[in-house]
Formats: C-alpha cells, sequence, structure tokens
C-alpha cells in the first residue's frame, strides 16, 4: 500500500518583505514633489497598519504607492483588510489596515466545499487557521491544489508542508 501525502494550505503575510515594503514607499514619499510639506507616514503597529496623510485625496495615494510596493515584494494584497478613514491630530487623516494571518472559519469552509465539489478521495482537518489535506495519490493532492487556484476566494493562500 501507498503511504498517506499530504500538504497544508495557509495564509500568511510576510511582515519583513511588508516592513521592506513600507520603507520603501517611505522614501518615495520624502522625494516626490507633491509630498513636500506633508504630514504623510506609514507605519507598521504589530500586524497592522497605519497610513496618516493630510487629506482624503493623499492618502488614496499614500495607500497607491504602498499596493505597488507591496505587489514588486510580492505581498499578498488580498490579505489586507482596510478600516474606515478618521480624521486624526493636527488636522491630519488616519486608516488602519489590517494584516489578515490565517484562514477563519468562514473561509475553511469555502475552502472544504472547494475540495468536496472536486470529487476527489482527499480527506480535509481544520487545525486552528490552516487546513491539513491528506489522500494517497499526490495526483490528486495536486488537483487539489490547482482546484483552490481557480477558486476565487476573498484571501490569498499558500501551500506548504508537500509530502
Amino acid at each position: 500500500m501507498s503511504k498517506e501525502s499530504s500538504f497544508d494550505i495557509v495564509s500568511k503575510v510576510d511582515l519583513s518583505e511588508v516592513n521592506n515594503a513600507i520603507q520603501t514607499a517611505l522614501k518615495e514619499i520624502e522625494n516626490r514633489f507633491d509630498f513636500k510639506g506633508s504630514k504623510s507616514s506609514i507605519a507598521l503597529e504589530k500586524e497592522e497598519l497605519v497610513l496618516v496623510s493630510d487629506d482624503d485625496f493623499k492618502l488614496g495615494q499614500v495607500k497607491d504607492i504602498l499596493l505597488g510596493k507591496l505587489v514588486k515584494r510580492n505581498v499578498p494584497i488580498k490579505n489586507l483588510d482596510y478600516g474606515k478613514i478618521e480624521p486624526a491630530a493636527g488636522g491630519t487623516v488616519r486608516q488602519r489596515v489590517k494584516l489578515v494571518q490565517g484562514i477563519d472559519k468562514d473561509n475553511a469552509k469555502k475552502i472544504n466545499n472547494i475540495i468536496k465539489d472536486a470529487g476527489l478521495k482527499v480527506k480535509t482537518h481544520i487545525q486552528d487557521d490552516q487546513i491539513r489535506v491528506t489522500g494517497k495519490s499526490k495526483d490528486e493532492l495536486q488537483q487539489v491544489i490547482l482546484a483552490i487556484r481557480k477558486a476565487d476566494l476573498p484571501l490569498d493562500v499558500q501551500f506548504i508542508n508537500y509530502r
């Protein structure tokens, strides 16, 4: 009999890459003419980005610059959860952007349904914020990966520990 193979489905954001993207975005903001004298900033607090700027328009520009830098560093922008824009000190506006780590229960159920709909002989186990998929055939596991990649999920997923 063949041994069971498995892999884990996770959703993670590399915080060091996010930090690098923030640093390059801040350099660009510092050097851009339209931001001269502006109170624009980007900060990483735990697993949350804090964007601050003079007004809604400039905040949108800061967001665009940051998104460009995140995409260049392969940080999944699907895992950004934007809060509402709120007034901050000194006549500025602030927006908090949560970095979504892990797969929540609703998305885990969606992924389970995608795997069941594929009609493959694999088993899934939800473990905290990740999903383990096991099966006897590595080909079926690869078909599961393909099915999940084709699905339009609200978060970015990675496949790790493929054995």
